[in-house]
């Protein structure tokens, strides 16, 4: 596949007297969506909060395209194009669509010291062009995230992350308290992932939806990674042994 877009060597991380993450070294290839799966407790939060910039590891190496970083904020996760989609707080519900869309990074007619007019206009028009892009259906820019689904609240934070040319796009329980139509959809966003040229990391309990969108799969057991094979060669049984 190629040299990996992402390679974390020996990561450990201590939260006191817990060793949350014992050694994990892991590669994500270009183009790929790796399914990230584990039991509570797992290590797989404290991994993907380690890429989003959340927290910092104790001791090991991040490299982005063979060159090592140092990602200390989520800001900083986003300048190398990492986004990272959490179940619950990817969104601000009480703001419009277009709001989400370029919230922190809002276009300006000009600005003097930083600060300046917000071009809403421009905002309006690449939210509704970034959200056909996903093929998410919605009547208005302005209308309140309050007032869609879950699965289009998933959607517009996808949108998002395609808009701003996200290299990576880390998708942290995303059917969490999604019916099973809006699951499907959502899950049709993970596959399609690849053919926008991003590359994703999906964690979800659900081993189904795991091999339903992703091309590989890793498993997490007790801070360590206990297994990694691409999804035409293994099964839910083998996975489930391994976990």
């Amino acid at each position: 596949m190629g040299a990996p877009l992402i390679s974390v060597r020996n990561l450990h991380k201590w939260y006191s007297s817990v060793h949350a993450l014992k050694g994990v070294s892991l590669n994500v290839f270009p183009g790929e969506v790796c399914g990230l799966v584990g039991d509570n407790g797992a290590g797989k939060s404290t991994l993907i909060k380690i890429l989003s910039g959340v927290h910092q590891p104790d001791r090991g190496e991040i490299r982005i395209s063979d060159r090592p970083v140092k990602i200390t904020s989520p800001k900083a996760a986003m300048k190398l194009g990492i986004e990272t989609i959490y179940q619950d707080n990817s969104v601000v519900p009480t703001m419009s669509i277009a709001r989400n869309m370029f919230l922190g990074r809002e276009p300006l007619h000009f600005a003097i010291a930083g600060l300046g007019l917000i071009d809403h206009q421009r905002m309006r028009d690449e939210a509704m062009q970034a959200i056909a892009d996903v093929d998410l259906r919605v009547r208005s820019p302005d209308a309140l995230l309050s007032e869609l689904s879950g699965g289009q609240r998933q959607g517009v934070a996808i949108a998002r992350a395609m808009h701003f040319k996200s290299r990576v796009l880390i998708l942290d329980e995303p059917t969490n308290h999604l019916s099973v139509k809006e699951t499907t959809k959502v899950l049709a966003f993970v596959r399609s992932l690849p053919a926008q040229r991003v590359t994703g990391i999906l964690i979800s309990h659900n081993l189904h939806h795991v091999f339903e969108s992703c091309d590989r799969i890793v498993a997490m057991a007790r801070g360590e990674i206990v297994f990694d094979k691409p999804i035409g060669e293994t099964n839910v049984d083998e996975v489930s042994e391994a976990l």
